[in-house]
């Protein structure tokens, strides 16, 4: 079997990656070219930013490889759930200095630590 058939039988997770990766460049792109607001250092929202941008790429990459592993779906969603929490709360503050929802992004973390713990089980 191709594996491009394997991984449509697999679930949307490719096809998820393919969109997470593309938002990963926009966002990236923005960042290298955005003013960071003033609250923080310029340089601290900067790396936060930089570390939100590299844990979106790594983890989408991951995404692909969902389709080869025993349960897709369960490493799937801890994947993407991690993702949007993780990225998503560090985006949102790198982007306005925003503050309120970092509460969720070791909770993000801990997604995508069982993200690759479900491929390996």
């Amino acid at each position: 079997m191709p594996l491009w058939q394997l991984a449509q039988e697999a679930g949307p997770f490719v096809r998820l990656a393919g969109v997470s990766g593309a938002a990963a460049v926009v966002l990236g792109a923005m960042g290298a070219h955005r003013t960071f607001p003033e609250p923080e250092t310029k340089e601290d929202l900067r790396k936060i930013f930089d570390t939100a941008n590299r844990f979106h790429f790594l983890h989408t990459l991951a995404l692909v490889t969902v389709p080869l592993c025993k349960r897709p779906m369960i490493a799937g969603a801890f994947f993407i759930t991690g993702m949007a929490l993780f990225c998503g709360t560090c985006y949102y503050h790198a982007f306005t200095g925003d503050r309120c929802f970092r509460r969720l992004t070791p909770i993000g973390g801990s997604c995508l630590i069982l993200g690759w713990v479900a491929m390996v089980l």
